[in-house]
C-alpha cells in the first residue's frame, strides 16, 4: 500500500518515516515518479546505482545528491551530463581531468569549463569548443593557450 503513495508521488519521500527512505523498492518508485525524491534517500540507497542513475539521467543536478561510493563513477556521470553540465562542480578531481567528461559538460554549459582541470584548460580543442560557444569563457583558458593562433582567432570573430 506504501509503495503506491510513493508510486504516483514521488515527493512525500521527503516527509517520510527513516525507514521508507532506506527501502529501495519505496525509494526506486519515488525516484521513478520525481527525479529529486533522491535527496530525501538515505546515504546508503544514494549509493545504490540503479537509483541514481535512475535520477541523475533524468534530471543532472540530482549528482549532487550521489554518494561517495559513486563519485568516480564515469558512466553515472556522464549520462547526467547529458541534461546538465553544471554538474561537473560535483565531479571527482579524476573525472575533471577526462577530456572526455569535460566534452560533455561544456558542449552542455561552457562556462562550466572553469571547473575543469588544469591541464584540460590548457587543451586546445576544449579551448575551441568553448569559445565556439561563449567567448565570455576565454578568461577561464590557461594562460598557456591564449596566444595560440587559433584562439585569437576565434577571439577576433564577430
Amino acid at each position: 500500500m506504501y509503495l503506491l503513495l510513493f508510486k504516483y508521488n514521488g515527493s512525500l519521500l521527503d516527509y517520510a518515516d527513516n525507514s521508507f527512505k532506506d527501502d529501495k523498492e519505496i525509494v526506486f518508485a519515488a525516484v521513478k515518479n520525481n527525479p529529486e525524491a533522491l535527496e530525501f534517500a538515505s546515504d546508503r540507497l544514494k549509493n545504490d546505482r540503479e537509483i541514481v542513475f535512475e535520477s541523475v539521467s533524468r534530471v543532472g543536478w540530482t549528482y549532487c545528491y550521489t554518494g561517495e561510493k559513486l563519485l568516480d563513477d564515469k558512466e553515472l556521470l556522464m549520462a547526467g551530463l547529458k541534461v546538465s553540465g553544471q554538474i561537473l562542480y560535483f565531479a571527482t578531481q579524476q573525472l575533471r581531468d577526462d577530456k572526455e567528461v569535460v566534452t560533455a559538460a561544456v558542449t552542455n554549459k561552457p562556462i562550466i569549463v572553469k571547473y575543469a582541470s588544469k591541464r584540460l584548460l590548457s587543451d586546445l580543442d576544449i579551448a575551441k569548443l568553448v569559445l565556439s560557444k561563449n567567448k565570455k569563457c576565454y578568461e577561464f583558458l590557461d594562460d598557456s593557450i591564449k596566444d595560440n593562433e587559433e584562439i585569437i582567432n576565434i577571439m577576433k570573430e564577430e
